[in-house]
């Protein structure tokens, strides 16, 4: 999957926390991107986050699981080219890093919450990853009202998004009653497993980052 880092240039996993005692190198990231709006990879992006109420109604009313995973389906082609597009064409902009991630995220609390309504997948996995974003919404909002961009996501945020978003349709597969019902059980429950374990160690791995930018804040705040 692609995800922030692919369509924009935020503060990379692993960088000191004295980094944070440079303004000008904040400001640097901020400006990095373009603030195009009207842009084939920003069209691709909404495209994706309009299908998340479609993906949902099939879910949830007709029961239309087929076509429920092409739309799954197609939003993930849509997230590869979008970022493939990004850096071809030269259009990775500001709008593009907050449309890309969100309707990552949008699609797996859609698909979480309608797994639980069908009874498809305990609550206790749910709470875990919705938690996990809960947590990260804080850790956003605090590293906006130090002056930091979005940090960039990291490889196993990545991996995770992922697993998980290949888990759910099969998932779908699994829940059914169709001959490869069985085939597909054993596969999606240890993709989401694993899946749900990276996501909770990237949101971590996160937190953990934007504890030490915050931290270099404070030391460069006393020095001064």
């Amino acid at each position: 999957m692609t995800t922030a880092d692919d369509r924009a240039t935020g503060v990379p996993v692993g960088t000191p926390a004295e980094h944070a005692a440079r303004p000008e190198d904040r400001l640097a990231d901020r400006d990095s991107l373009g603030d195009q709006v009207v842009t084939i990879p920003n069209a691709l992006s909404l495209l994706r986050l309009l299908g998340v109420p479609l993906f949902l109604w099939l879910l949830l009313g007709p029961h239309a699981d087929g076509w429920a995973i092409v739309v799954l389906a197609v939003s993930g082609f849509t997230d590869w080219a979008d970022g493939k597009l990004a850096r071809a064409l030269g259009q990775s902009s500001r709008l593009g890093a907050l449309l890309d991630p969100a309707a990552d995220r949008l699609y797996i609390v859609a698909t979480l919450v309608a797994f639980v309504i069908r009874d498809v997948i305990p609550l206790w996995v749910v709470l875990v990853l919705l938690g996990r974003e809960l947590v990260l919404a804080v850790t956003l909002l605090l590293l906006r009202r130090a002056g930091w961009p979005p940090l960039q996501v990291h490889y196993l945020g990545k991996a995770a998004t992922f697993l998980l978003l290949y888990a759910f349709p099969l998932l779908l597969l699994a829940d059914g009653d169709n001959p490869v019902a069985s085939v597909a059980q054993p596969i999606a429950y240890a993709l989401t497993v694993w899946g749900a374990a990276l996501y909770v160690l990237a949101g971590v791995l996160y937190v953990v980052q934007a504890a030490g930018l915050l931290a270099g804040d404070r030391r460069a705040g006393a020095r001064s």
